[in-house]
This record gives structure tokens, C-alpha cells and sequence, in this order.
């Protein structure tokens, strides 16, 4: 092994199952966009259908339609789409839309759409001021056989109880008035992990469930633990060189680490291409043989290096950069503060030559 990120599935499949009883009657779309987190696109759809999940969701067009190509044929909804996307060949694979302009929806002639609302995020979604004219466009064509409207939906800021609370009203404001309109949405969604966990009265008919299925946590006051919830991905590596040094040696890049004593140094194969944030330089720890050691010098490229101490490290030992606390690892939080960033950033930057190895 050189270098691997370890995806345990029964982990997804568990998270999902979780969160799907927690939810409940909700059902529960499990959200595999930018390759799964990170986790692998394919792997993560497998383990969260496996878990219960009743729907997929992607971002683009494209992961919607790798979905369908790999012999995937569960209900999946895309959302973020080009000015050129491709609606004729997203309706032939049979696959949901999700509509946040009235340009989107009149191209999307044959869909199954999902009618999205801004409700406050002030991103994609139908502005409130063309709210009514759009549903009753899509009514219209709901009337016509043009297309059908499943689904009605929006995306929490995530800003506090209180601007949770006002967008869960304007959503409901949504809804009623896509219903004077002559609709008749089978779902409403507009939780995402966070809500879904923590405000019950946004769960409606659909949760949307991104990070917390991966086990990470979706907000800091949000215990993943304390859920039955455990992270699927440890980044490992295999040490490639070893090497004793002596006081006041330079590390890395720009010697911005010196050596405090003499010491055992520890190169790890994984640098910033394959994920590793550079901003955790200096404060972001490994696990090597059960101990935790600290990443020293400059993160490069390729590769990043370990002060081991006196502790009997050789090269090909296994190095856990992150993975599950309770086995004593550092987890991906621990690096999101190192580098002064969230779990999510974490996971899902890490680079397309780290092979996703299910477990």
C-alpha cells in the first residue's frame, strides 16, 4: 500500500439506517455529489441503498448519469446545472430535476421535476418574486403532459434556530401557494443533515442527508457520536523513509521546523494533491502503531513528515492521517481545525490517485 482511503461501507449502511429511523416517517435521500464526499461516488450510492436510503441525490448532471451507467437504477434528483445541461439525456436515464429558474423548467420538457424555492440562501432556487408564476407555469404544463412536478424544495442556511424558523415559514408559504396553483407535490424537502437531526419541524416528507451519513458531524453542536453515527473514511499510507536526525535540523520546505532534540523522522507518502490541507502545517497529528506523532515542516505536494520521537517506526508501517476517534486516530475534524476549516472540506478534497478501497 502506498496510499488508500479506506471507505467502510457498513458504516454508511449503519449511518443511513440510523438517521432513516430517527426521521421517520420522513424517508430519507441520501446525497453522494462530489464522489460521495470523497468517499467514492458508486460506493457511497451502494452502502446508503443498502442502509434504506430512498432516493439518491447528486449535484450535476454528469455524477447522476455515472450513477445509471453503473447499473444503479434507484430514483436520483440532480440540482446544480450548466446553461447547456442536458435534460434529453437526464429524462431518458430517468433521472429527477431539480428546477430553480423558469428557463430550467421549460426545458425541461418530459421530467419528472422538483420545483426548488429560495427561501434565504440567496444561491440557486425560484426567487419569491417569481415564486407564483412559476408554479403556475408548471402547473400548466403538469395540465399539458409536458412534465410533472413530484417534488417542492429548499436549502436551510444553517444561521441559527431563528433564520431556521423563517425559512421553514417561507417554505410552507411555498408550498400553499404551489397548491392554489393546482399542484400536488408528492415531497417536500428542506432539511439537510443539521436540520434533519436537530429540527424535527423541517423534516416533512424528505430529508436530505449529506455529511452525517459519512459519519462526520454536519454542525460543531452536533454529536455524530452520541447518534450512533461513526466516520466511514480512514486516509492511510505506508511510511517511505525513516530517518534519525539530530537537534536543530531543518524540516521541509522553508525550515519553518527545526528539530528540538535529536529525533526520528517519518516521510508519509500523502501531501496536498492527494487531500492534505497545507494550512495544517505544524498543527495536525498522524497515528502510527497506535500512538499519534505530529506532522512537522511543511506540508508538500506529495508527502508530509512525521516526528516519531524515539518510538521504533519502519519503512511500510501503516500510517492513519485520519479515521475513526475510537480507534484512537486523529479524526477529520481534528485536521479541519489544524487547517481552520469543516470535516466536509476535509473528506471531500481528497485527490482522485488515492484509491478508494471499500472495507
Amino acid at each position: 500500500m502506498m496510499r488508500e482511503a479506506r471507505i467502510d461501507l457498513s458504516a454508511i449502511r449503519d449511518n443511513v439506517a440510523k438517521i432513516r429511523r430517527l426521521v421517520a416517517p420522513a424517508r430519507v435521500l441520501a446525497v453522494v455529489k462530489a464522489n460521495g464526499y470523497g468517499h467514492g461516488l458508486e460506493l457511497a450510492a451502494r452502502a446508503a441503498l443498502e442502509g434504506g436510503a430512498d432516493q439518491l441525490g447528486v449535484a450535476d448532471l454528469a455524477e447522476a448519469l455515472q450513477l445509471r451507467a453503473a447499473g444503479i437504477d434507484a430514483p436520483v434528483l440532480a440540482w446544480l446545472h450548466a446553461p447547456d445541461a442536458d435534460f434529453d439525456a437526464a429524462v431518458d436515464a430517468g433521472i429527477e430535476i431539480g428546477v430553480s429558474s423558469r428557463e430550467q423548467l421549460e426545458r425541461a420538457v418530459g421530467a419528472v421535476v422538483h420545483l426548488k424555492i429560495d427561501t434565504g440562501l440567496s444561491r440557486n432556487g425560484i426567487p419569491p418574486a417569481d415564486w407564483d408564476a412559476a408554479v403556475a407555469r408548471a402547473a400548466e404544463l403538469e395540465r399539458t403532459g409536458v412534465l410533472r412536478v413530484r417534488g417542492v424544495w429548499s436549502h436551510l442556511a444553517n444561521a441559527g434556530a431563528r433564520e431556521t424558523e423563517r425559512q421553514r415559514r417561507r417554505f410552507e408559504d411555498a408550498v400553499a401557494a404551489a397548491r392554489a396553483a393546482g399542484l400536488d407535490p408528492e415531497v417536500r424537502h428542506l432539511a439537510a443533515s443539521e436540520a434533519a437531526i436537530a429540527a424535527p419541524a423541517t423534516r416533512y416528507d424528505l430529508v436530505r442527508i449529506g455529511i452525517a451519513m459519512y459519519g462526520l458531524p454536519p454542525a460543531e453542536d452536533v454529536d455524530v457520536a452520541a447518534l450512533g453515527l461513526r466516520p466511514a473514511m480512514e486516509l492511510a499510507a505506508s511510511v517511505a523513509a525513516v530517518r534519525r536526525v539530530p537537534a536543530g535540523e531543518g524540516v521541509s520546505y522553508g525550515f519553518v521546523h527545526r528539530t528540538e532534540r535529536e529525533t526520528t523522522l517519518a516521510l508519509v507518502p500523502l501531501g496536498y494533491a492527494d487531500g492534505l490541507p497545507r494550512a495544517a502545517t505544524g498543527e495536525a497529528e498522524v497515528a502510527i502503531g497506535g500512538r499519534r506523532h505530529p506532522v512537522v515542516g511543511r506540508i508538500a505536494m506529495d508527502q508530509c513528515v512525521v516526528d516519531v520521537g524515539d518510538a521504533h517506526v519502519a519503512v511500510g508501517d501503516r500510517v492513519v492521517v485520519w479515521g475513526d476517534p475510537a480507534t484512537g486516530a486523529p479524526s477529520a475534524e481534528d485536521w479541519a481545525a489544524a487547517a481552520g476549516t469543516i470535516g466536509y472540506e476535509i473528506v471531500t478534497r481528497v485527490g482522485p490517485r488515492v484509491p478508494r478501497v471499500p472495507a
